[in-house]
């Protein structure tokens, strides 16, 4: 295929931006799909409601005129002549197309319609006339420098040639469910011009990212069981003794979590487990236990969290925890000073270091281990299984655990973790209260300022949560900024607010995140961004904007961000939408029955206007709406591996592939 450099409108800068996107040559281009599809048609405007979409042509009657404030921003306003209505349109910052817009051309306007003033706040314009037929239009994830219609007019630049892909699915799969070819799925996902073709194009390319990824789990498993783990002779009453002085008790589920784990671990087989809980269910004491298991049978343990925040909070609190233990623990982390640095890698090497904790520093090259016996990873599903497996393989067969605060239904977690072993915590500590969730309509904002007051007479602490950092031109969201506005006119003279959000790099959000713990903020205005198991004992309130806009499952772990003590603590989720299903959440704060419900809820989704991308980073499969698929791509990976075909060389290039992912698990 062609040269990225040879397309029309791609040079040396746009192919650094391109680079920054994941696009280094012609095949991840084309394997660049879009997030969301928008549908233009005609909006008939005596059917549309206030503020409701509205999608027309027409011509331009009077000039523009432009009105520049707050330096940067301008506001243009001109009349359209919609055939049944003269329409008063106003768009913000498009200034520039004041000399393109002449009395008498015909454009098309994309916006919000006020039906009371017969005006339309614009967020788009475009110099062409609608089709009688509803045209489909990709959607693309850009970035400041290259637009979304700039990375489609590359690939449809590229789709001109004659291309050709390496198909993953073997030939008899393809015929058994009668797949299109993938360069013909891919030139459908990239141009829809129907629902059919469109549906089973997606299905194949979902399809193939599914049957390699169960091919790679199952080829794993197999090896796993040939697999010897480590020998070790560690007497429970050590373990029992230690947990004894602990200044609290174990939970039962806890308790068991602990049996099975010591098990493993005394075991000849090789440890592969995964530790699910709630949120603040206390999965971190287990890792804890765990590694002090490990400590008493003479090994090094590690433990990578996902973030620097999570890394150093677990740090302060196992010294807590082994202030009485002649252990030597330390913390590795990128800001961790090159001198000190050096001393801990010579001290992993010739064993001096018993327990690490540190983040993907844990697994860079020059980290050398004496004999780690214990791996956990903390949030496992925010690191890459080629990241997990880095530090894995630092040892020589090290037991693994994994720690996920995400549960997930029994089904699902069998199909996606099939032999690995699962301890689950689903009682919660004593002392901690239930966090009482409220749902409120976003007209009721006058009742919710009152009890976050309430909260910050206390002196405690409260996250505001809103799922867009900037205004989005296609949904009328609240975003950071006007939540930043709101809060400060309602707060900004007695507390101080601080922002956060995913634009801003990490040192930005480390520093934000440790005034917060610090109660020098007492108000954080955050997008999803806010760090899973960062402990802010004092935070009593999470007020979610937009509830809607999120999963079940997302909205009771951003919950989890409070009740993190004894104090009573309160979710309050604003919503004017889908207010039935958001019910779920003030009924129960049981994650694994939410996880459930999120996933009988969510089904398949629509085929037009709901972002097709989902878990585990897939290009276009979601395991929750995608599952029946992801079942198919089981068996049959799993008969593929067991057939002879997998071993004809034909299919050389798919056994490549899956015999050199012995790292992944």
């Amino acid at each position: 295929m062609k040269d990225l450099l040879s397309l029309k409108g791609i040079g040396n800068k746009t192919l650094l931006l391109l680079n920054k996107l994941g696009i280094n040559n012609s095949e991840q281009l084309l394997t660049y799909f879009p997030f969301r599809y928008d549908i233009f048609k005609r909006s008939n405007i005596y059917e549309l409601g206030q503020d409701d979409k509205i999608i027309i042509d027409g011509i331009v009657e009077t000039k523009p005129t432009v009105f520049h404030f707050n330096r940067k921003m301008d506001k243009m306003s001109f009349k359209l002549n919609a055939s049944t209505h003269l329409l008063n349109v106003t768009i913000f910052n498009r200034g520039f197309l004041k000399n393109k817009l002449e009395p008498g051309m015909v454009i098309t306007i994309i916006g919000k319609y006020d039906k009371k003033h017969n005006s339309v706040t614009a967020s788009d314009i475009r110099f062409d006339v609608l089709s009688d037929t509803p045209k489909i239009e990709p959607v693309y994830h850009s970035i400041s420098g290259i637009t979304s219609k700039q990375i489609s007019n590359y690939i449809h630049e590229l789709l001109k040639e004659e291309i050709h892909l390496q198909s993953y699915i073997p030939e008899y799969i393809q015929e058994k469910y009668n797949f299109l070819k993938k360069e013909e799925s891919i030139k459908i996902i990239h141009n829809p011009k129907e629902a059919k073709s469109f549906k089973q194009a997606l299905n194949h390319i979902k399809y193939e990212e599914l049957f390699l990824f169960m091919l790679k789990m199952n080829y794993l498993r197999n090896n796993k069981n040939n697999k010897i783990g480590l020998k070790r002779s560690v007497d429970f009453n050590e373990v029992q003794a230690f947990i004894d002085e602990l200044p609290f008790s174990l939970t039962i589920d806890q308790e068991k979590s602990v049996k099975e784990i010591y098990n493993d671990l005394i075991s000849e087989k090789r440890m592969n487990r995964l530790l699910q809980g709630d949120v603040g269910s206390g999965k971190t004491v287990i890792a804890f236990i765990s590694l002090y298991i490990n400590y008493l049978s003479g090994y090094q343990g590690a433990l990578m969290a996902p973030t620097e925040i999570l890394a150093n909070q677990h740090f302060a609190n196992i010294q807590k925890l082994f202030k009485k233990f002649n252990m030597n623990i330390c913390l590795l982390t990128g800001k961790t000073k090159a001198k000190e640095k050096k001393q801990i890698y010579e001290d992993l090497k010739n064993g001096k270091i018993n327990i690490i904790i540190g983040t993907h520093a844990l697994i860079q090259e020059d980290v050398k281990y004496h004999n780690l016996g214990l791996v956990i990873t903390d949030e496992q599903h925010r690191f890459g299984v080629n990241q997990r497996g880095n530090l894995k393989n630092k040892g020589v067969t090290p037991d693994i655990l994994y720690m996920s605060a995400t549960p997930i239904p029994r089904t699902y977690a069998l199909t996606l973790y099939g032999d690995m072993d699962i301890s689950s915590i689903k009682t919660m500590p004593s002392g901690r209260k239930e966090v009482i969730t409220y749902l409120k309509k976003e007209n009721e904002i006058a009742d919710i300022l009152n009890k976050m007051f309430n909260e910050l007479k206390q002196k405690h602490q409260i996250y505001v949560v809103a799922p867009l950092i900037e205004e989005s031109d296609k949904i009328n969201l609240e975003n950071v900024e006007k939540l930043e506005e709101k809060m400060n006119k309602a707060f900004g003279k007695f507390y101080n607010i601080g922002v956060m959000h995913g634009k801003m790099t990490n040192v930005e959000k480390d520093n934000i995140m440790n005034k917060f713990k610090n109660n020098e903020i007492q108000i954080l205005i955050s997008t999803t961004v806010i760090e899973v198991g960062v402990d802010v004992a004092n935070a009593t309130m999470m007020v979610i904007f937009d509830a809607f806009r999120f999963g079940l499952s997302a909205l009771h772990q951003l919950r989890g961000r409070v009740g993190r003590n004894s104090l009573q603590s309160y979710c309050i989720l604003i919503s004017d939408k889908e207010t039935e299903r958001l019910q779920v959440l003030t009924q129960t704060t049981d994650g694994f029955k939410i996880s459930e419900e999120d996933f009988r809820l969510r089904g398949s989704g629509d085929l037009f206007g709901v972002k097709q991308s989902g878990d585990m980073a897939f290009k276009l499969a979601d395991i929750k709406k995608d599952f029946n698929i992801l079942k198919k791509a089981k068996e049959d990976s799993l008969e593929f591996l067991e057939s002879c075909e997998y071993q004809n060389l034909k299919y050389e290039h798919i056994k490549k592939l899956i015999e050199t992912s012995n790292n992944l698990d």
